[in-house]
């Protein structure tokens, strides 16, 4: 049997802050006590001991496999780098974001996920891994291969999350185009006639395929047994269809129209680490702060950004005056969202995936991540 015991430590729990120890055997978190605490144990100087962070929503994994335009970096490599940064970053449980629906035509939105994956599943088999890696496809309604890429995954390849997205121009995140063409003049250096006929190809193929890939989507979801979330719900209309195929999980909804509506469907929503802590939308959507401040979110992904979302949890703290809520918000409530009953608390009997992190002025910095029991950063 091997026992760790973390002691003189602030512990975060479910409803409450509770100076004490706590027990780790055999990767479970078996005992929590205010009393004194055993020989041999960490001395953690005060420090707060929190759940592992669930992350349900990144793109870091697509960041290190092309680290610039039209570099491919060897991805057995950009994996292993990926997760030991997600370690750093006190992020035990991930579900890394691969898009599926491409473009044929274009080079740069060409088919990718399924052999990405298999590499990732191939590491997870060899425990060449710190963390917990589940999938999170990301369904490209305006595409014109979503159907045939989601078909190539079955049940054994650890997809637990499935967000239909929609860029089709004037919609949902893009509703207003000009933050669309500003985005792309700055990052492929488009120019206006590049960008109108950019915009014709994809309403082209919106109309045509939208919404057989919108049903397909939801299908297949459910024939992979995966939570299936929306993307940039806009409007209470939107919000409605989603609910109606069954979605309860909202991420990024743009505005607070649609967050309400989200509420009022029984929807959790998800919003971005970056958008609190830079104070609004880099797409000039709704600010997560104005939600937080409606009780309208739920849910805090690290969206580009993994060391976003413990600094996020805490500012989300200092909005509430409530650290067990915030922290709830990046631990517990995202596990439970996806069905995961065995973490995202400190609690006895669920998995010892834990952070150590202390504050400095307002910033917290990670001390140390364990997963299982097991020290990973």
């Amino acid at each position: 049997m091997q026992e760790t015991v973390l002691a003189h430590a602030a512990l975060i729990l479910p409803d409450r802050i509770q100076k004490g120890h706590l027990v780790i055997r055999d990767g479970q978190i078996s005992e929590i006590s205010e009393g004194s605490a055993p020989r041999g144990a960490i001395d953690c100087g005060g420090d707060y001991i929190a759940p592992g962070l669930v992350e349900l929503h990144t793109d870091n994994l697509e960041r290190h496999i092309t680290p610039r335009p039209s570099v491919d970096w060897p991805h057995a490599s950009a994996i292993l780098a990926h997760d030991a940064e997600l370690a750093g970053c006190g992020i035990t449980t991930v579900f890394d974001a691969m898009r599926v629906g491409s473009i044929p035509a274009r080079k740069d939105y060409s088919p990718y996920a399924r052999s990405l994956a298999a590499e990732l599943l191939a590491l997870i088999a060899d425990n060449a891994l710190r963390i917990s890696h589940s999938l999170h496809l990301r369904a490209e309604i305006c595409s014109e291969t979503l159907l045939e890429e989601m078909g190539q995954f079955g049940p054994a390849d650890r997809v637990r999350l499935v967000s239909l997205m929609d860029h089709t121009p004037g919609q949902r995140q893009f509703r207003d185009t000009a933050a669309l063409e500003t985005y792309l003049r700055g990052k492929v250096h488009m120019n206006d006639k590049d960008i109108q006929s950019y915009f014709a190809e994809l309403h082209d193929i919106s109309r045509r395929n939208g919404e057989r890939h919108k049903t397909g989507a939801v299908a297949l979801a459910a024939q992979l047994g995966a939570v299936l979330a929306s993307h940039d719900d806009s409007t209470p209309d939107e919000v409605s269809d989603s609910a109606g195929h069954g979605i309860r999980l909202a991420e990024f909804p743009t505005t607070l129209e649609a967050a309400e509506a989200c509420k009022k469907n029984g929807i959790r929503v998800i919003m971005g680490a970056p958008n609190l802590i830079r104070g609004g939308s880099h797409s000039g959507n709704v600010r997560a702060s104005d939600l937080a401040g409606a009780g309208l979110l739920d849910i805090v992904s690290s969206d580009y950004v993994p060391s976003a979302l413990l600094s996020a949890a805490l500012l989300l703290a200092r909005i509430w005056d409530d650290l067990p809520r915030a922290i709830a918000c990046v631990t517990g409530t995202p596990a439970q969202a996806v069905g995961m009953t065995d973490r995202g608390s400190i609690a006895p009997g669920l998995r010892a995936d834990l952070i150590r992190f202390r504050m400095i002025g307002e910033t917290p910095a990670l001390r140390e991540t364990w997963v299982r029991g097991q020290r990973v950063a």
